[in-house]
């Protein structure tokens, strides 16, 4: 596998790990209400997106509140692993690989 496919594969899976520790934080949060910082798998999963909401709120302006960070967030991870795909298909084809 050429090198940059594996970087643009492996950045996907970053992305996707984080994107998706997100979603599961949020429903967790709904299913645990207001007990979820006690809840372990929360914790677990906040760890884990915890340097992707760090990054977006160096990144953003400091009119977006706290609260919405991690919606930005999940937005921007979002995109990214789309654009990640439409990479990895393009190198593909530039390789001439069917990935």
């Amino acid at each position: 596998m050429p090198l940059d496919i594996l970087l643009v594969t492996v950045s996907r899976g970053l992305v996707e790990l984080a994107l998706l520790a997100l979603i599961g934080q949020g429903i967790l949060a709904v299913l645990a209400g207001k007990h979820r910082e006690q809840n372990a798998f929360y914790r677990v999963l906040r760890l884990i997106a915890s340097p992707a909401v760090r990054v977006v709120r160096l990144v953003t302006p400091r009119v977006i509140l706290d609260a919405h960070v991690p919606w930005v967030t999940l937005f921007v991870l979002l995109w990214l692993w789309i654009g990640l795909a439409v990479a990895k298909r393009h190198l593909c084809g530039l390789h001439g690989l069917a990935c």
